[in-house]
């Protein structure tokens, strides 16, 4: 304690902050990614947001929407109480949470970093939480403004540090496992909608009555478990202390060419051509995956149409409304499956990067993507259900990869000091990727169903363009090379790259245990565990009905 008060001249440090969080000799590291997941588990409902849309289209109409007059502005829409929200006024909630993600990670990163991940996680609970609670109370009141800055605006800052407050810990605290440790926690973004979704379906159900739609109540509900889940989350942080490294790992046995030998400030991380090159890569390969995710059910509607119900003669315009909304349910099936190796994908090949090196694993993503995307018109050409779904499912794999192992590429290529914060600062690239890829994938549709296209050949061309970023993402990730010694830091960094002042471990870190997973670590795990589970099973529910 005496070397922490002197390190924080003498005052005794907050509760929240980054001093009071350091774990003591024999704290085992496996109880840290529980408590990242907890709260990525809750912010990855940001993906699941539109089981909203639909619902709150008819929230005054009730049985049937009723639309805004024609003439009547957005200004207007944003303020009135008279009719119905469109959905494409409902959908910009979304867009505008994702851009106040990158541009929140980017610009309170640095503070992150010094202000320790407790603290950063509880703002982060009272934002995503609270932002659900005032958009609650927008649906009550009927304000499109409110829903916007709520889960828009207030949401999209929670979104931003809950996604990177467990980044820089969980590297630190794996030294030796970078991508296995990331993975595990940005797994939980993707699963976030896996059980947020069905979560909200049903809590919709419950509340809908025959003057409410149910969205108010789910969303108010849904903010207070947030809020409790992400703070319990938060307070389960901890850091290691500067000299703490796993028993028996030596740093400099495991580099390899790429692997820097030190650390890179954060004022110059943006200064290198390494952090372009990487924000290139994570763009492109972002964009092609979106706008496959923001397409998704349409695209198999409109290719496979009648097929998939046993009529493969009738084409998606020729359906009638019960066959339509066969054809939908089964759609739905294909969106679970891809979110379930989206998830499994973020832990799978961010685990495998840590034996095949970063850059071999996005070699991969791009080489094999280009060959899956380039050939998916003909697997939907050759009437194969199976190989259109399996060459997307693998797409999607790799799409969730690349969120899992880009935080482990920046640590090899700048270090784990200001991970967190260059991370933040990257992300502005999953923000630039969210409007280019549902853009160019929406747009080319439209463009061609204008132009008289039959509706089961209109993503060809666009597949051919994805493919096309990931050709130049390719290039990119082959210009990677090791940062250049002038932009490392000087001073002698401590052993696991630890930013600000923490204190030192009463024992050596030679003397440290590495605390292994052990059966009283299984608590945190299973209550992480089960909702995981429960949100698989009812996506499996799904997707059994895709091929019935």
């Amino acid at each position: 304690m005496s070397t922490t008060l002197e390190l924080t001249g003498g005052q005794k440090p907050s509760f929240l902050s980054r001093e009071n969080i350091v774990a003591g000799p024999g704290f085992n590291r496996w109880l840290v990614p529980p408590a990242a997941l907890a709260i990525h588990l809750c912010i990855g409902m940001a993906y699941g947001l539109s089981v909203f849309w639909l619902p709150l289209s008819r929230a005054i109409g009730i049985d049937k929407a009723q639309a805004c007059p024609a003439a009547m502005s957005l200004w207007e829409v944003l303020f009135t109480r008279a009719c119905d929200w469109r959905v494409s006024d409902l959908l910009v909630t979304f867009e505008v949470g994702i851009v106040f993600l990158g541009l929140s990670a980017a610009v309170f990163g640095g503070w992150l970093e010094r202000a320790g991940p407790r603290k950063a996680g509880v703002v982060a609970a009272f934002c995503w939480g609270g932002g659900f609670l005032i958009g609650a109370y927008a649906v009550y009141i009927h304000q499109l403004w409110l829903l916007w800055l709520g889960v828009g605006v207030i949401g999209g800052v929670g979104l931003g540090l809950g996604y990177i407050s467990p980044v820089s810990t969980l590297i630190k605290w794996f030294p030796d496992r970078r991508g296995m440790a990331t993975g595990m926690a940005i797994m939980g973004f993707g699963g976030g909608a896996l059980i947020g979704s069905p979560l909200a379906n049903l809590l919709i159900n419950h509340f809908k009555t025959p003057t409410e739609v149910g969205v108010w109540q789910t969303l108010a509900t849904m903010g207070v478990i947030y809020l409790i889940a992400m703070l319990i989350g938060a307070f389960g942080y901890r850091v290691p202390a500067n000299d703490w490294l796993p028993a028996g790992w030596v740093p400099s046995q495991h580099k390899s060419r790429l692997v820097t030998s030190g650390n890179v400030d954060l004022k110059d991380a943006h200064k290198t051509a390494q952090f372009w090159l990487l924000w290139a890569v994570l763009c492109l390969n972002v964009s092609a995956g979106i706008g496959v995710i923001s397409m998704a059910s349409p695209m198999l509607q409109e290719i496979f149409a009648g097929s998939l119900i046993g009529k493969p003669e009738v084409g998606f315009s020729a359906l009638d409304t019960l066959q339509k909304a066969s054809v939908a349910t089964i759609a739905a099936g294909f969106v679970g499956l891809l979110s379930l190796f989206n998830i499994g994908g973020r832990f799978f090949w961010a685990s495998l990067s840590d034996k095949i090196g970063r850059k071999t694993t996005y070699f991969t993503f791009f080489g094999l993507g280009i060959l899956l995307y380039a050939a998916a018109p003909t697997f939907a050409h050759m009437g194969s259900k199976a190989l259109f779904v399996a060459a997307f499912c693998i797409i999607l794999s790799m799409y969730g990869g690349g969120f899992a192992t880009i935080p482990a590429y920046l640590a090899d290529i700048f270090g784990t000091r200001f991970v967190g914060a260059i991370h933040g600062r990257l992300l502005t690239a999953w923000s630039t990727a969210g409007i280019v890829g549902p853009w160019v994938i929406g747009y080319i549709r439209d463009a061609q169903i204008a132009a008289g296209v039959d509706r089961a050949l209109v993503y060809d061309r666009t597949l051919y363009i994805l493919a096309g970023f990931l050709a130049v993402g390719f290039l990119a990730n082959a210009l990677i090379r090791p940062v250049n010694e002038k932009w490392l830091i000087k001073d002698k960094p401590p052993l696991n790259g630890a930013v600000g002042p923490v204190a030192a471990s009463p024992a050596s870190a030679s003397a440290v245990a590495d605390v292994r997973f052990t059966a009283a670590t299984a608590i945190p795990w299973v209550l992480v565990g089960l909702p995981i589970l429960w949100g698989v099973w009812k996506a499996l529910e799904s997707v059994v009905k895709m091929f019935q």
